[in-house]
């Protein structure tokens, strides 16, 4: 990390009411989360954007606004106008290969098929942080849906609260 430039920190989803609290939005849930209600969002580079100083750090929390599969042309362009290092860039994402609430944290790696995550990769690289939410796969549930159809659906009341447990344990630094 460069402590002396700025952190961008993304959550992936898309942008509408239609989708929020569904399953692909879990990155948008974990921002909103984390910056609380005060936030005072404004869309730049295709992103709503919002700034917070933590422990001397300028952090700039992101939700790109160019739907999942092309989340890398605002993170991209964000990069490159607040000339970030990649070491100083996470990515919070869902992950269907993980139980539901379940988290895990690494540096770089491949896209596991996830779009959001290649389309940042062929922005910016691969090298940065990535903190997965796991959404849990149809199959752990016995549902026969195409996987693209769970994750636009919507979390249960019960999915919801460990979601939001699970959010709650992020650690930014």
């Amino acid at each position: 990390m460069q402590e002396n430039k700025p952190f961008l920190i993304i959550g992936l989803g898309n942008p509408g009411a239609q989708y929020a609290h569904t399953r692909h939005n879990v990155g948008f849930m974990a921002i909103d989360a984390l910056v609380g209600d005060g936030a005072v969002w404004r869309l730049e580079k295709q992103a709503l954007t919002t700034t917070e100083n933590i422990n001397g750090r300028k952090v700039i929390f992101v939700k790109p606004q160019t739907f999942m599969n092309n989340s890398g042309v605002s993170v991209g362009a964000l990069v490159s106008f607040y000339k970030i290092p990649i070491e100083n860039v996470t990515v919070i994402h869902d992950d269907m290969d993980l139980g539901v609430g379940v988290l895990r944290e690494k540096v770089g790696g491949g896209s596991a098929g996830h779009n959001g995550i290649k389309s940042i990769d062929s922005a910016i690289g691969r090298e940065y942080r990535r903190i997965r939410i796991g959404i849990g796969h149809p199959r752990d549930f016995d549902v026969r849906i195409d996987p693209a159809d769970w994750v636009l659906g919507r979390f249960t009341d019960k999915e919801l609260e460990i979601i939001n447990n699970s959010i709650s344990l992020i650690k930014l630094f």
